[in-house]
């Protein structure tokens, strides 16, 4: 294990952040200083980030904790354009409307991890809108656009993989590389940046910046990605039952991302607490050491302590009491997750295989169907044995809900509305 001047590195290697860097010995100087500003960009697809981005947030937590300066670059621009990187084809074009509408919707959860001021090292937060949108095509080709090999530009994966695969790619999105690359250049002209992070599928993208600053003439900058996320089993880590793993609360909620990393795999509990949290690693490697059914209790902690991050100690804790209730005692905790549906429909009969569907613990009424047969649903603390089962209010609870479980650990209460 090479031993880094910087806390920065000696913090991303000792808990696993570092899959490739363009200059180590650079970029530490630099981050030992404390002088460095770095960037993530975020495009805003969705009204949420997801697990993924969770990580390279950490990525900035720690090059903020460290004495640099983070950038979290909303991407205004960026998201009217689409990144093709590891998508099979190209992505829907979303309105103005809805782009500005997500952004909206994203911009508070980087306050969870990141301080925001102005101070030496307090996170700013920009959007490439601001600069994307106000290009002049034909000098952006003869200012920009010369520095570029298409040659090159046809080896990188997210247009490489597309061609072998025979697979459209459109030519705005043969663009996003060009975009994301002037972004780089942008915020080294505007903000003396240095250093751009992301995950390894953006490790293309960021040496074309890397490279485009040098043709036109910025100080030196950096790359640095992380591996990509999987698990032990080789599965890419964030998706569950209900889909992707959100980080805002109102599309999944704090007791989901509690439970999330409480069915963390035995082998991955080390690893996702290093990357997850910020207990120290000593605590850790206790942690890490227990073993039999002990490693429950570990898998408690990295639940509990990265919802903390995300959502607060006060969530936190009102999961983790959540699911002890649930779980231990067999009370119905009222803080479940919870689906409503109109009264009517329930008055009418509900099928269960729906119902099972409407509370996301199933992608399908085929899906409902196996699970049955494997003795896996239950309603109200019972197994369901028959599929045609219609649910009404006589399956209400005196608490007004009907508890639907899908195993031991997945609950959701159906409230009538």
């Amino acid at each position: 294990m090479t031993a880094f001047k910087s806390d920065f590195l000696n913090t991303l290697q000792e808990r696993g952040f570092i899959h490739q860097c363009s200059d180590f010995e650079g970029l530490d100087a630099l981050a030992a200083k404390g002088e460095a500003i770095a960037y993530v960009g975020y495009d805003c697809t969705a009204p949420s980030l997801h697990i993924g981005n969770y990580l390279t947030m950490m990525l900035l937590h720690w090059f903020q904790q460290s004495g640099n300066k983070p950038i979290t670059l909303m991407g205004g621009g960026t998201t009217m354009v689409g990144d093709p990187s590891g998508k099979d084809e190209t992505r829907a074009i979303r309105t103005v409307a809805e782009i500005e509408a997500n952004k909206a919707s994203i911009r508070g959860v980087f306050a969870k991890v990141l301080r925001y001021g102005d101070g030496k090292s307090d996170a700013v937060m920009l959007d490439n809108a601001e600069w994307l949108t106000k290009l002049n095509w034909i000098e952006m080709l003869r200012d920009v656009g010369r520095h570029f090999s298409v040659n090159r530009m046809l080896t990188m994966d997210s247009v490489r993989l597309r061609l072998e695969r025979e697979q459209e790619m459109s030519f705005i999105e043969f663009n996003y590389m060009i975009c994301q690359a002037y972004d780089f250049v942008e915020l080294a002209k505007r903000t003396g940046c240095h250093l751009q992070m992301g995950g390894s599928d953006q490790w293309g993208n960021i040496i074309m910046g890397v490279d485009l600053g040098r043709r036109m003439g910025t100080h030196q900058l950096f790359a640095l990605t992380t591996p990509l996320l999987t698990t032990a089993s080789g599965a890419k880590m964030g998706k569950t039952a209900q889909g992707a793993v959100w980080l805002n609360a109102d599309q999944f909620s704090p007791y989901d991302f509690w439970q999330y990393w409480r069915n963390t795999e035995d082998a991955d509990v080390g690893k996702f607490l290093k990357l997850f949290t910020t207990l120290p690693l000593n605590e850790i490697k206790k942690l890490e050491a227990l073993g039999g059914s002990e490693i429950n209790e570990a898998k408690k902690v990295l639940a509990t302590e990265a919802t903390a991050l995300l959502h607060g100690r006060d969530a936190a804790n009102e999961a983790a009491e959540t699911a002890r209730r649930t779980f231990e005692e067999g009370a119905l905790a009222e803080s479940l997750p919870t689906v409503e549906i109109p009264r009517g429909e329930l008055e009418a009969g509900l099928g269960v295989l729906n119902a099972f569907v409407k509370a996301g613990l199933v992608a399908s009424n085929g899906e409902a169907r196996r699970q049955i047969k494997g003795g896996g649903l239950r309603i109200n603390d019972e197994p369901v044995a028959d599929e045609k089962m219609a649910l009404s209010a006589a399956n209400l609870t005196p608490e007004g809900v009907i508890k639907l479980s899908f195993g031991k650990k997945k609950h959701v209460l159906i409230r009538p509305a």
